[in-house]
């Protein structure tokens, strides 16, 4: 312990010697939904709390005031480097600095179970080893910039049907080797002065009460000692919490804590030392962020800025993964001087996915935005093709919003801009001089000025009583009751409806209402207004639109076909049903590959989908969510001023079949994790089934040979050449299998991996430590590690399918 760490718990416990029991049970609930209350008479100023894992979005809700998107973690995992996870970090702390942040909620470090996960986009890989090691360089980053970080969500939260109740059922060995691993692994190399307890039960019990994996297991024996947080309105019971080891039950003010735990207290239900230790947690996580008086914050000065855009751009082409390659890429200039840019996502970037990663970025570099910028004049020709969506969106492109809150007579209280249709007011954030107690109703009201002509729809998400208009006739009038009463949420990630229809001319402005009537919220844990007026464009004939692409891409040296998600296919709040991608652009690359050999298709995607056509076209390039520089960093990976320098960090299935896990909805509130040990890679290979694109695969713009493997006890020392004529980076991946093994586990696995920088014909060596944890499993009767000894094969290699040199290891 240093002077400082003493100087630290002198002034926690100092401070708690002050508080009497309703203070002390005061601090522990949240006052709003993003900050726990200040207790000026300790010196302690309110710990402000923010999502999330790309961006710091702060306590609004708006997009008033703007964040940095960088890509997704799928992107940021892709890079297979601890160190830029790291400057990602140091950023957001940056960040969250500039909007008075304490605490960031992140990073998420559930793993890919299933490519089927809700946000599997906002999880870092399949490989329990790669996610801690990415997490941890994130954790260590955001701290290096004094701000807290929270991971997520402590366990078993791998997908989002029923979240809110399922029943994780996972044998011990899988529960410890794959899915604490990685929370094991950040708080031992990183230190996280928070974790965030799930909603769901872990073998039937809530992870906000489980006393063995946060009492025993987090702080027993991983000796954490930070605080613990709950999901938003996961606490469910004050005893059962607080005995569990929750320390913070958010947000407040109404929570199972506060004058409820004061009252277990007094009843006998709950001993007041239990209280003590949960603030003692939250007072030194005040200690080390600054906001207790007497208390040395861990960081006194900041590290020097940073460039968010510049990093932003940085991350996204170090994150593209370039799994396929038929001499198209980068494109030769000089050969192709037209390009044809294709796809609805080309023009309106996908660029992070849905729920509370959300951010508002000050701008968006869409990749016909970065093309026009990158290529000469008249170079570029572009085409819609197809339109991935489908389905109603937030209105927004050619709309000008208002909101407008009255009172109960009518009277107008507050308004302010909208920069979508999209309404989500959380704790503070209603416009000026709004209430949740005098608001009754809400317009959202403007023009919209239509891009096309012809039948455009109108609806609504949200639950309650609306009335819709536009251009002055009453189109709407009815009420969205609830349909799933244990989600909380799902007036934000709820289906939406469609309301009516209307013809509309191109060009001729028409005005928009939609009134919602705010209900009671007096008895509500969570003060907050989500709705949304939506809006879909007249549907253009599919093959008209695949016709014109066609035409484009035929007259043009190179097609760039830009495939997509949206945010119905991937995002917080529920799962996907298949990997199939949205609307016809399936129909879109197979027409555009027939007329034009040099196709080049860009998936934008947070996770895998189907690719029936890939063996059809020249390139496929993998850019996930790649934050709003991806149109930018793309120009420079397919012109070649950046490398595309990623690997996978999950398998990718050639169909949706091939997944190891495909199913994910619980039966009977029961979710059974029955693969076992055999998620990913693991499991591929055990089933003998070859996926489109393995574990670790990518290519970039240059070669390797790898020269030599020396292991040397728990060293492992390859030498590679850049067999190429240009700069690049590979990433030396070590795998172990067991020789000859009687225990039950995977034929191979990921033991640990190293970047390395170099030149046209010149060698470098990777020194690569062999963690003590990859020779160990899991004894439920020992109730502890034991390490398995004998011969094991170390592969030293480009993918999980690529090995290029073995050694054999005794241990």
């Amino acid at each position: 312990m240093t002077d400082a760490d003493q100087v630290r718990n002198d002034a926690v416990e100092a401070a708690l010697g002050k508080l009497d029991l309703d203070t002390k049970t005061r601090l522990l609930a949240g006052q709003d939904m993003w900050s726990l209350p200040a207790v000026p008479e300790i010196g302690l100023t309110s710990l402000v709390m923010s999502d999330g894992p790309i961006g710091v979005r702060g306590v609004r809700w708006t997009a008033d005031d703007p964040s940095i998107a960088l890509p997704s973690p799928t992107a940021l995992a892709a890079a297979w480097d601890p160190a830029l996870a790291r400057r990602a970090g140091r950023l957001l702390a940056q960040e969250a600095r500039r909007k008075g942040v304490h605490v960031l909620l992140a990073p998420t470090v559930n793993l890919h179970r299933s490519p089927l996960g809700g946000r599997h986009f906002e999880c870092y890989s399949e490989d329990p080893y790669l996610t801690g090691a990415i997490g941890s360089g994130y954790v260590n980053g955001v701290q290096d910039g004094g701000v807290a970080t929270t991971v997520k969500h402590f366990v078993g939260n791998d997908a989002e049907t029923e979240r809110f109740t399922v029943d994780s059922v996972i044998a011990p060995r899988p529960l410890r080797e794959l899915y604490l691993a990685p929370f094991e692994a950040i708080v031992a190399n990183a230190h996280p002065w928070g974790i965030m307890t799930a909603y769901n039960q872990v073998n039937g019990t809530t992870m906000t009460e489980h006393q063995y994996l946060v009492n025993e297991v987090l702080r027993g024996e991983w000796g954490f000692d930070g605080y613990n947080v709950s999901d938003w309105m996961a606490a469910r019971s004050t005893t059962g919490a607080i005995l569990g080891g929750l320390d913070v039950a958010m947000p407040g003010p109404q929570t199972v804590y506060g004058p409820a735990l004061a009252e277990a207290v007094r009843a006998g239900e709950v001993p007041e030392s239990a209280v003590d230790e949960a603030v003692r947690n939250v007072l030194r996580l005040a200690a080390r962020v600054g906001v207790l008086e007497g208390a040395p914050a861990v960081v006194t000065e900041a590290p020097a800025p940073i460039d968010g855009q510049a990093l932003a751009r940085e991350i996204a082409a170090r994150g593209f993964v370039l799994v396929q390659n038929r001499g198209a890429l980068p494109l030769d200039t000089a050969a192709s001087r037209t390009v044809a840019l294709i796809g609805a996502a080309a023009r309106d970037a996908r660029v992070l996915g849905g729920g509370s990663a959300t951010v508002f970025p000050e701008r968006v570099v869409s990749p016909l935005d970065g093309l026009t910028a990158a290529l000469p004049e008249g170079a570029l020709a572009y085409a819609v093709g197809a339109d991935p969506s489908e389905e109603l969106a937030p209105a927004d492109k050619g709309f000008e919003l208002r909101a407008i809150c009255r009172d109960a007579s009518g009277a107008v209280i507050g308004e302010g801009s909208l920069p979508t249709g999209q309404v989500q007011w959380i704790g503070g954030d209603l416009p000026a001089g709004a209430t949740y107690e005098t608001m009754a109703s809400i317009e959202v009201t403007g023009t919209y000025l239509p891009r096309e002509s012809g039948e455009h729809a109108f609806g609504t998400r949200g639950l309650g009583a609306f009335t819709l208009t536009v251009g002055g006739e009453g189109l709407w009038d009815g009420v969205q009751e609830m349909g799933n009463e244990a989600d909380p949420f799902e007036a934000f990630f709820g289906a939406p409806s469609e309301r009516a229809r209307v013809t509309l001319t191109e060009g001729e402005p028409v005005e928009v209402s939609l009134t919602f009537q705010v209900p009671d919220m007096t008895a509500l844990p969570l003060k907050a207004i989500m709705f949304s007026l939506l809006h879909l464009g007249p549907r253009r004939d599919g093959d008209e639109l695949i016709a014109e692409a066609v035409e484009a891409a035929r007259a043009a040296d190179t097609a760039v076909v830009v495939v997509a998600t949206t945010e119905r296919v991937e995002s917080e709040g529920f799962d996907r049903k298949d990997l199939t991608l949205p609307g016809r652009q399936n129909d879109l690359v197979r027409a555009v590959a027939a007329v034009n050999p040099n196709t080049v298709v860009v998936v934008n995607a947070g996770s895998p989908v189907e690719l029936p056509w890939r063996e059809d076209v020249a390139a496929v390039l993998l850019t996930w969510f790649p934050g709003q520089e991806g149109g930018a960093a793309l120009a420079d990976v397919l012109l070649g001023d950046a490398e595309p320098g990623g690997r996978l960090p999950t398998t990718w299935p050639a169909e949706f079949a091939d997944a190891p896990v495909t199913e994910v909805v619980p039966a009977e509130g029961r979710l059974e994790y029955r693969e076992g040990l055999f998620i990913g890679y693991r499991a591929y290979e055990k089933h003998g089934v070859a996926p489109a694109f393995p574990f670790g695969h990518g290519l970039g713009y240059t070669g390797w040979a790898y020269e030599s493997l020396e292991v040397t006890g728990g060293t492992a020392r390859v030498r590679v050449t850049n067999t190429g004529t240009r700069r690049g980076r590979e990433v030396v991946q070590i795998y172990v299998a067991p020789v000859d093994d009687g225990v039950e586990r995977p034929a191979s696995w990921l033991a640990a991996f190293a970047g390395v920088v170099a030149g046209p014909g010149e060698t470098v060596e990777a020194e690569i430590a062999l963690p003590d944890r990859a020779f160990e499993i899991w004894d439920e009767a020992a109730r502890g590690w034991r390490r398995i000894g004998g011969a094991y094969e170390v592969r030293a290699s480009h993918s999980h399918a690529d090995t290029r040199l073995t050694a054999t290891l005794e241990i």
